[in-house]
């Protein structure tokens, strides 16, 4: 049932992604090739409206094409929160470190992705674990090699591989906005 419900939500964003896609058309000379590379810095970040509580992030992520629609890459993710509050610290911080797989389309400039994670959090206010994730987002080619970026990460975690099928139901998202470019 777990399953299903993913591959359901999975499929349901990307249909209307996939038709956007198929009335933009071909633009050849945008996004990478079999044996690119790719960089893309990213960050996320909230406040309350008194800035009492604010948190923000940084990710960077490093990618190699195996295919013109199939990359594989390593993500580093830097988290900071100050949260006011009596038993709490003032200053949280946390990281996690990850590799991913993704597939996306091969033509245009917008360019629908999805995929999947594996990886470890570490950090204060956070349990030393590991985590799965799927993904899926859009990139958007302003230049031939330089994009914009937008994901959402759904991610579970657990302390054993025989914790990470119960813990699907327990996870939480994760969303980021950047910038990549395609070397």
């Amino acid at each position: 049932m777990k399953k299903l419900l993913a591959l359901t939500l999975c499929l349901a964003g990307a249909l209307p992604l996939a038709a956007a896609q198929a009335q933009q058309g071909s633009a050849a000379n945008f996004g990478p090739s079999q044996g690119d590379r790719e960089f893309s810095l990213s960050g996320t970040g909230s406040s309350d409206r008194k800035f009492d509580n604010t948190n923000f992030g940084v990710s960077g992520e490093m990618g190699w094409y195996l295919r013109d629609h199939f990359i594989l890459g390593v993500r580093q993710s830097v988290n900071y929160a100050s949260i006011e509050g009596e038993s709490l610290r003032d200053d949280f911080w946390n990281g996690s470190t990850r590799g991913y797989a993704n597939l996306q389309t091969r033509d245009g400039r917008l360019r629908p992705f999805g995929g999947g994670s594996l990886g470890v959090i570490y950090g204060d206010g956070v349990r030393d674990s590991g985590f799965a994730g799927l993904e899926g987002g859009l990139k958007y080619y302003v230049l031939e090699n330089t994009y914009v970026l937008g994901r959402v990460e759904y991610q579970w975690f657990f302390r054993r591989s025989s914790d990470a099928e119960d813990a699907f139901r327990d996870g939480a998202f994760a969303y980021t906005l950047g910038l990549g470019y395609n070397f």
